[in-house]
């Protein structure tokens, strides 16, 4: 019991800026931590997509302003740990093209000028849609688009193999058994609240995400945890405009 407390603990701390505490014995490699760490990303996406309705509640009589900073309080919420991806795996996507090592590329630790041509782009696209979604008040197909987005990660960390340490331990922690429950759970609960829409989002969000995973891994060779941070966001941004266009 212990390990599952550790591992929504462990969720937090990681995938948003809330700040949570750990003690020195505690241990965060235990595969059940991990797992549990894993099944918990889905409902992160519930809370962090509450905390910036709320944020876009209390600051609605603003208007656009309001709107846009929800947005934006949205990723900080998050840390902007998916979206820097984005900056990285387009460097990699054009050293690859050039004939460059990507891996050497994606692990350096700063970014070049089309990562951050990219990336602001998406930042700019991103803030609208989000901005435009609360002003229209589809607050639940809000929650639902963090929630699929995550749950398409975890069902990519099972189906892939990553050039990377820590996803690697994370796979070997999960179980498919699990992972469908996991599943029929979040399912169960989204056509809930949104009905025969909320199947739709998520076999188009889960769909999109696979269809990311596939082609960046044809283009770099490998898939890390960027690459997964860079799916989230585009998921995200591609459900964004599918419900604006379809929804308002």
């Amino acid at each position: 019991m212990n390990n599952i407390y550790l591992g929504i603990k462990f969720a937090l701390s990681y995938f948003t800026i809330l700040p949570i505490g750990f003690k020195e014995g505690d241990d965060l490699s235990h595969s059940r931590v991990l797992s549990t760490m894993l099944y918990t990303l889905p409902f992160i996406g519930i809370l962090l997509s509450s905390l910036a309705i709320g944020v876009f509640l209390l600051t609605e009589p603003l208007g656009w302003l309001g709107a846009i900073l929800s947005a934006v309080a949205y990723m900080v919420l998050y840390g902007f740990i998916h979206t820097e991806a984005i900056f990285d795996v387009t460097d990699a996507l054009y050293a690859a093209h050039s004939g460059k090592d990507p891996y050497l590329v994606i692990k350096e630790p700063t970014v070049g000028a089309m990562g951050v041509l990219y990336g602001v782009s998406f930042l700019i696209l991103k803030i609208a849609a989000l901005a435009t979604l609360l002003m229209h008040h589809l607050f639940w197909e809000f929650v639902a688009i963090a929630l699929i987005s995550r749950l398409s990660l975890v069902w990519l960390i099972k189906s892939y193999t990553f050039r990377s340490s820590f996803v690697s331990q994370l796979r070997e922690s999960l179980t498919l058994t699990t992972l469908l429950l996991l599943s029929g759970l979040t399912t169960v609960l989204g056509f809930w609240f949104l009905s025969f829409p909320f199947i739709a989002l998520l076999g188009g969000g889960v769909l999109v995400s696979f269809l990311i995973v596939f082609l960046t891994r044809k283009s770099l060779g490998f898939i890390n945890g960027d690459v997964l941070g860079m799916t989230l966001e585009l998921v995200e941004l591609t459900l964004l405009f599918a419900v604006l266009r379809l929804w308002s």
